[in-house]
């Protein structure tokens, strides 16, 4: 028995190391195989077609310290076979301390580089844009998402149905990673080759992360770097035009009970929806959803504003709108999905070709959401009491190296109106002989507004007005030089209902030059990159005679922000990256109003220091913040802090903690706090499995105003608190059922809220 074992190691290894011979060292190669050789996705890389696959271990290092040698012992090798249905990895990282790896049970798409984990990365159009990404810990956690180019910015809202195992080996670990082709977007005819890149993370190797892509750190975006794949183009062929259909209904029960001072209120209803995802062939995707539920998107993290008046963009995960986020690819202005509050349904077509894409959408949505009107100094929010329609189609061309596009969006009202904003965009990305790297971007749109809203903030149809937005961006790359800058205008009469426009009536430049000094030593601290950077920032008005309420007569040309802040940014052991700067500010909080000196300190710091700790981040502001209602400064300051822990407890379960506190303050001149703005969120997920878990959220949001002792303006109070707890059991990506208890309460006012809520999705 034990000279057969010895005889079938000798066999594996031997195999093992002739297909390590053929390994292709200009990238990898898939293996093309039919359907009864396709591997269990077990973890285990035991089956014969793994044998004759081709190896590839060409990895390089790059973090920390981009380009030096990876560290000793650490080799992986990745392995791709591809079938009608599927791209099948496997992947093999061995390590010489595997006692010292980190990998827990944690909530999807937070998955970071405090963990060991497997990153893949594909761009089957092959153009250098976007590329699709997943990354698996050693437990088999996913994050996944969409990757864009043109702002080198990751969107963590997709989730593609990956089947992933991992197998725990005395001497490191094995993974198999299953990507249905059916959930990779790529032209019908005339694509590129496929492109692909594998990252290793190595927390305990001075947080090594190990690439097969060896880009450089002062690349623009390192989706350009990515390696072709091998042997893809008879699969590309063959599975073209294959279709698929996607159902996932969803049943939501939701019970419901409120107390007021006099009044008590209950309620139940049960709500079905579905979506409807279909793909006829591969550059074609169709998207319906019709009665959706959207009250169990992820909660928001509690954001203290402080003392502006000014809104905040908020990220969200909602299915319908992600499907094409890579063509979408704007700025802020252009499409913001929390304009949409309840849709009633919504269509959406995406079609991916070689040069072009396209999406274009529509949707009915159900009265309850909130109409945000820019001004130079605030945000003015509305009541959305009417059913609209929102709809927006956009289209791209894109060369090597250029980016052509446009849109057009609509807001209707119907007898109150509509807002309707055609639009422009291009990039240039382009690279010296001497490796300078140059990018140049641009927006422009006009709108054209008849929704807007009495003085009692009702809607009604107004004259028609129209406005228009430019925007344009440049970059500036070396590799000891970072330079950018950026210019926009807002004009008064600009509205994007369909959009998030905060201001209006403003133009603003900013400015920015970094200096890469790379590697340096204080003392008995390496730094592993060092970097000094100056800030500029100027904002001003733009004349408005037409405007109502506030902005009437706005004249042009006056300040609302300058800033001038030289600072210094580090990375350092232990995953540390810290920042700090000066801010000579000056700010004004009201038209006509004083241009106030407002110096700050910032500075802030993030760091893994223990492995049962994820993430301790804070930033500070200190110095004279100005109070906008009461149109004064004093001291205060801005303090966010969040610190996340996991430890792993018996049979195999894991406790998630996080923890977020927000303040903001103004003092007065009475020794006391003229205005203070508090957040805080307290987390805990019991994780049971990669599949199910019981979270408990705990968040209070408090704000507050006393005697400043010179402007005498009213005192008040606002709190809120927020207490949930949520029982959630997946199947598979698209199946789940949860279970919840909601409790909110205003207890200044002495209102109360509960609600008990069942959903069970099924993806058919």
């Amino acid at each position: 028995m034990n000279l057969r074992r010895f005889f079938v190691l000798l066999a594996a290894f031997l195999s093992a190391g002739a297909a390590h011979a053929s390994a292709d060292r200009d990238g990898l190669r898939a293996l093309r195989i039919g359907a009864p050789e396709a591997p269990a996705i077990d973890g285990v890389l035991d089956e014969a077609v793994w044998q004759r696959s081709p190896l590839y271990d060409d990895f390089h290092k790059h973090l920390p310290r981009d380009g030096q040698p990876p560290p000793g012992g650490l080799r992986t090798t990745v392995q791709l076979l591809v079938d009608d249905g599927a791209l099948v990895f496997g992947i093999r990282a061995w390590d010489p301390a595997p006692e010292r790896r980190r990998g827990q049970l944690a909530r999807r798409d937070k998955i970071a580089p405090d963990q060991d984990f497997i990153g893949i990365w594909i761009d089957p159009a092959g153009h250098g844009r976007s590329a699709q990404f997943v990354r698996i810990n050693t437990l088999g956690v996913v994050s996944d998402g969409i990757h864009r180019a043109d702002d080198d910015e990751s969107d963590l809202g997709p989730d593609f149905p990956v089947e992933t195992a991992v197998k725990i080996l005395p001497d490191g670990y094995s993974m198999e990673v299953r990507w249905p082709l059916s959930n990779l977007r790529f032209p019908y005819a005339d694509g590129r080759n496929w492109r692909m890149m594998v990252e290793r993370s190595v927390p305990h190797a001075q947080g090594a992360l190990l690439v097969t892509a060896p880009f450089r750190i002062d690349a623009l975006s390192h989706l350009s770097f990515l390696q072709e794949i091998a042997g893809m183009d008879a699969t590309v062929q063959a599975v073209r035009d294959r279709g698929f259909v996607e159902l996932r209904p969803e049943l939501t029960v939701r019970s419901a009970r409120a107390w007021s001072p006099g009044q008590r209120m209950r309620g139940s209803q049960a709500e079905l929806g579905l979506e409807i995802n279909a793909r006829p062939r591969a550059d074609w995707v169709f998207n319906a959803t019709i009665n959706p539920d959207f009250s169990q998107v992820e909660i928001d993290e509690p954001v203290s504003q402080g003392a502006s008046n000014v809104a905040l963009s908020l990220p969200e995960k909602r299915g319908f709108f992600l499907e094409s986020a890579d063509v979408l690819g704007l700025p802020l202005p252009a499409f913001y999905s929390r304009t949409v509050n309840d849709p009633e349904y919504g269509l959406r077509a995406t079609w991916r070709g070689a040069h072009m894409d396209a999406t274009a959408m529509s949707l009915r949505d159900e009265p309850g959401g909130l109409v945000l009107r820019g001004r130079p100094y605030e945000t003015l929010e509305y009541a959305q009491t009417q059913r609209t329609m929102a709809s927006l189609a956009r289209a791209r061309w894109h060369q090597e190296g250029l980016l052509l596009g446009a849109f057009v969006s609509q807001r209707n009202y119907h007898r109150f109106g509509s807002n309707e904003v055609l639009g422009l965009d291009a990039q240039w990305r382009g690279e010296t002989d001497g490796g300078v790297q140059h990018q140049l971007s641009g927006v422009a749109m006009a709108s054209r507004t008849t929704a807007g809203f009495t003085d009692d903030d009702l809607p009604a149809k107004v004259d028609g007005r129209s406005g228009g937005y430019l925007w344009g961006k440049y970059l500036h790359k070396t590799a000891r030089w970072w330079h950018e800058a950026e210019v926009e205008a807002i004009a008064p009469g600009f509205v994007n209902d369909n959009g998030f426009v905060p201001q209006a009536g403003i133009a603003r430049i900013t400015g920015s030059m970094n200096r890469i000094l790379g590697p340096q030593s204080l003392g008995a601290l390496e730094l592993y990159e060092f970097e000094t950077y100056l800030i500029v920032h100027e904002m001003r008005t733009l004349a408005d005679d037409k405007g109502g309420g506030q902005s009437a007569g706005q004249r042009g040309g006056e300040t609302v922000e300058r800033k001038l802040r030289p600072g210094v940014w580090f990375a350092a052991p232990l995953q540390t990256d810290a920042w700090v700067e000066l801010g000579f500010d000056r700010q004004r909080g009201r038209p006509g109003g004083r241009l106030h000196d407002t110096r700050v300190v910032n500075f802030g710091i993030g760091a893994t220091p223990a492995p049962w700790v994820s993430k301790i981040a804070m930033e500070v502001a200190l110095g004279r913040q100005l109070d906008v209602d009461a149109d004064r400064v004093g001291p205060g300051g801005n303090v966010i802090l969040d610190v996340g822990l996991r430890f792993p407890l018996r049979r195999g379960w894991s406790l998630e903690l996080d923890h977020h506190v927000n303040r903001a303050w103004v003092q007065g001149t009475l020794g006391q706090p003229a205005f203070s703005d508090t957040a805080w969120r307290w987390l805990a997920m019991l994780h049971f499995s990669s599949r199910d878990s019981l979270r408990l959220l705990a968040q209070n949001t408090w704000a507050a105003r006393r005697d400043d002792g010179v402007t005498q303006l009213e005192a008040w109070n606002d709190r809120q608190i927020h207490r949930s707890l949520l029982y959630r059991y997946q199947w598979r990506v698209g199946r789940t059922v949860s279970f919840g208890i909601v409790n909110d309460k205003l207890p200044l006012v002495d209102e109360r809220s509960r609600s008990l809520t069942f959903k069970l999705q099924w993806e058919v």
